[in-house]
């Protein structure tokens, strides 16, 4: 049985939504882009041998809405019109499962290189949306036994609220949360100024002509930042979360190049990684944020 291994990959700078350096971009576009600098960076792969592109994608609605992957394969300007394409969404995880499939596929001796992408694109989607004169799931769309009344489950949580029934049960608290937030803004701050992200980056140039190359997100600390991330008040009125230690809403989009290792060896490709296994686990969505624990024991 072949192994599946990670050939190379690339991804856009993340922008943030609305505001940021991607903003005005196409999203569709923007992932048809990462995938053909992913084989521009690998020569040696013939584009026509790639059986087939799985597309994450969390919000699949607007201008990454429909079949996306498929969409990018048509946008390409090096992969064959014929090669086929899947979309999935898993939510925040999207594109890791579209990575799950390309590997399981590899497995299962289905094909031997196949591209894993993911694109999601804030900006371009709100709770109503014109841009595909379609109209994103709102409230009228939820289905009543689903709500949390009553007992019930609410998949329609909003994640927020998931994080801050999580910080209660494990008693996280709002210092903490800054304290955590704090770091992490200054470990990518370094890491930017290192470099670290500079081999996987691929600049997008903007229809004006302006070059992106670097991540919006990292902001460095005048001194004030800790000070500042105290005084945001909390976004669900307790539970410690705020706009200060949440993720911020991004534009992005990356692709992964995924090889049988007999493949990659008949290429000369040294595999910068090896996937060995695979899990995934649900729990109540209320608490989704640690589903992730339980898919780990499962693996281990």
């Amino acid at each position: 049985m072949p192994e599946a291994v990670i050939v190379d990959t690339v991804r856009t700078p993340i922008g943030r939504a609305f505001k940021g350096s991607l903003a005005q971009l196409r999203p569709d576009e923007t992932g048809a882009f990462v995938i053909d600098q992913l084989l521009e960076r690998n020569p040696g792969v013939d584009p026509k041998q790639v059986e087939e592109v799985f597309c994450g994608v969390g919000m699949p609605q607007g201008e990454q809405a429909y079949n996306l992957a498929r969409i990018l394969v048509m946008l390409s300007n090096k992969l064959e019109k014929e090669t086929t394409g899947v979309t999935v969404s898993r939510y925040c995880a999207s594109s890791l499962d579209a990575i799950r499939h390309a590997s399981n596929a590899v497995k299962n001796g289905e094909g031997d290189i196949y591209i894993a992408a993911g694109v999601e694109f804030v900006s371009k989607f709100n709770a109503r949306t014109e841009i595909a004169g379609s109209i994103a799931a709102g409230e009228h769309d939820q289905n009543e036994n689903l709500i949390g009344n009553n007992g019930q489950p609410n998949v329609y949580i909003d994640m927020g609220l998931t994080a801050v029934n999580v910080a209660n049960d494990y008693g996280v608290s709002r210092e903490t949360m800054d304290d955590y937030a704090l770091r992490s803004q200054h470990l990518a701050v370094q890491s930017q100024e290192d470099g670290f992200f500079d081999r996987e980056i691929v600049p997008v140039t903007l229809p004006d002509g302006t070059v992106i190359s670097k991540d919006d997100g990292p902001r460095k600390d005048g001194g004030d930042m800790r000070e500042k991330l105290g005084s945001l008040p909390e976004a669900f009125g307790g539970g410690g979360v705020t706009a200060g230690n949440s993720c911020p809403l991004n534009d992005g989009a990356a692709a992964v190049l995924i090889m049988s290792d007999t493949k990659a060896a008949e290429l000369g490709l040294t595999p910068r990684a090896k996937i060995i296994t695979s899990a995934t686990a649900g729990n109540e969505p209320e608490k989704m944020g640690v589903a992730p624990i339980w898919a780990v024991k499962k693996l281990l």
